[in-house]
């Protein structure tokens, strides 16, 4: 933390004219002094400061310390003012430039980071070591493989081809411009390889979310650290297979003794929504406050959006309000949440006081609130945030704003300006798009439009037997028996499989999934047992629903 009063005693030993300040101070070198200032500075003013007192000593002109003095500042996000002081120097050497084509390497400026590059040999400079790993972020940050490629060439021109450090960054590089198999062929080709070059290439295959080749990668790793296993745990939750994240994330715990860090909590806490695994995001939150966590936002976010995904909204609203700092996406992911628990009303409430606290939503915060207007079947209020997007915040609805818009005109049983918003929109329908229309034509029995919307979802996801389901039955509530024997003929011409549905939950630490008519879960006598008694309660009660397979059926929702 940045103490005021220890600079300004800093400052005023370095100043004070007297000779026992001096003394205090004439055996110590101005990058000694410059460095104590720089590690304290936190605000633009204290890198005003810190400049000021170059300028004053003529140190601006010494390479090192302007060096030093670039990196702090644009680690302090300040990258523009670090640039011009790098432009106003007449005579940067190798190490300067490095300095700075790191700096922008991975910010907006990435274009000006490999300009910086291609001027190191005008200036009469071979770039290094540390020239290419540089270039190579900026190359990925803008996920320019050809920019990539190019400096491939001077890397093997140069002869830095078999450098650890330079063949790590063309790993990165071209697995972050997804051009994973050209990864492996150099990977393979390396003849040394220390961790981190393996680490590069399981994140590879993480981020094209090729899981199962990053899990083999990595049972091949002669040695393992954090980031091994946090690349593997991200690769499974980015791909939905969040019992594999799960499992993995337990494993790093017990077989190497490795204790999460805020990326790996933050890839399991992204499992853990997915599954609805309370208890291990309950775990994780303890572990959060434990370690002294909980000043990191996306960390917090994240415990949001598993608590509202894991049924306990009113947990994750607790969480939302013992955040001293909040993002846009704080914000985003309670009102999501509270739309998600159909409470529109405090979804609505909650982006009203955003507002009010300045706090500007963006294209995603417009989904959730629009998400919020469906739920409680306002459409005018849904048309209204809807072109307040684009009049107060000059955002520009895209077409998961549409298919909102759509799903709240269907709910409403608006379906005809429903469809109507669909032809008109400027985006062509998504398989999301028809899917809400055809789920509103079931609301509203519209055989015509559902027949539409059927057509339109056989041409992008035809294997989807939920779509053919619900057809069949607008077909079936208006008595049309002879068009859903019709529609059973298509889908078994077509080699459509119905899928079964499905359900989980977690029981002491471990997710249990189970599947309609499915027989492999080791208790599963006793599950069909409490199945059978529930059944048997039912009919007590006056409810007769059909028992078969393993699992009950109501008419209309199994056929």
């Amino acid at each position: 933390m940045f103490h005021r009063s220890s600079l300004r005693r800093l400052f005023s030993c370095l100043t004070s004219p007297t000779s026992q300040a001096r003394k205090r101070t004439n055996h110590l070198t101005p990058l000694y002094f410059l460095t104590i200032l720089l590690n304290q500075c936190s605000t633009f003013n204290h890198i005003s400061q810190a400049h000021t007192f170059m300028l004053s000593r003529g140190l601006d002109q010494d390479k090192l310390l302007l060096s030093k003095f670039i990196h702090v500042c644009s680690s302090l996000g300040f990258k523009d003012y670090a640039f011009t002081l790098f432009k106003l120097n007449q005579s940067p050497d190798l190490h300067l430039y490095n300095t700075m084509i790191r700096s922008l390497s991975q910010s907006d400026s990435a274009g000006d980071a490999i300009n910086l590059f291609n001027n190191i040999q005008f200036a009469g400079f071979r770039p290094n070591t540390y020239s290419f790993p540089f270039v190579l972020k900026a190359a990925a940050h803008l996920s320019n493989v050809e920019v990539g490629r190019e400096v491939h060439g001077q890397v093997v021109r140069l002869g830095f081809e078999y450098d650890i450090h330079v063949s790590t960054g063309l790993v990165h590089m071209y697995s972050a411009c997804r051009c994973v198999i050209d990864a492996r062929l150099l990977f393979d080709e390396i003849p040394q390889r220390d961790v981190v070059l393996w680490n590069a290439m399981v994140a590879g295959y993480a981020k094209v979310g090729d899981a199962d080749s990053a899990r083999d990668l990595f049972g091949k790793m002669p040695e393992r650290n954090l980031i091994s296993w946090t690349s593997v745990i991200a690769g499974y939750a980015q791909m939905n297979r969040a019992d594999e994240a799960i499992v993995f994330f337990r494993r790093m715990q017990v077989e190497d003794g490795i204790e999460p860090d805020e990326v790996a909590l933050l890839s399991t806490l992204s499992a853990c929504a997915q599954l609805g695994a309370l208890d291990l995001g309950e775990w994780i939150h303890s572990f959060i406050d434990k370690h002294g966590l909980h000043k990191t936002i996306p960390l917090k976010n994240a415990l949001i959006d598993m608590y509202a995904k894991a049924g306990n909204i009113w947990k994750a609203f607790e969480v939302f309000e013992n955040m001293k700092s909040k993002n846009v996406v704080s914000w985003t992911t309670m009102i999501a949440g509270f739309a998600l628990h159909g409470l529109g009303r405090e979804a609505l409430q909650l982006f009203n006081q955003m507002e009010n606290e300045g706090m500007k939503p963006n294209d995603i915060t417009f989904i959730a609130i629009l998400s919020a207007c469906s739920h409680i079947g306002d459409v005018d209020l849904g048309k209204r945030y809807f072109s307040c997007m684009k009049s107060c915040y000059n955002i520009e609805p895209q077409i998961e704003h549409y298919g909102c818009m759509i799903d709240i005109l269907g709910r409403a049983g608006c379906l005809r300006e429903a469809r109507d918003e669909v032809r008109e929109m400027p985006f062509k329908p998504n398989a999301a798009i028809w899917g809400s229309l055809l789920s509103a034509s079931r609301i509203s029995g519209d055989v015509e439009v559902g027949e539409e919307a059927l057509r339109h979802l056989i041409e992008v996801e035809p294997e989807n037997s939920g779509n053919y389901s619900i057809l069949s039955n607008i077909y079936a509530a208006h008595g049309k028996w002879h068009d859903v024997g019709k529609l059973r003929k298509v889908m078994k011409d077509w080699g459509v499989a119905k899928v079964p549905g499905g359900s989980s939950i977690e029981l002491d630490g471990k997710v249990h999934e189970f599947t309609s008519r499915d027989g492999l879960h080791p208790s599963f006598q006793k599950i069909y047992e409490v199945l059978n008694e529930i059944n048997e309660q039912l009919k007590i009660n006056g409810y007769v629903p059909k028992f078969s397979g393993g699992i009950l059926e109501d008419e209309g929702f199994i056929s």
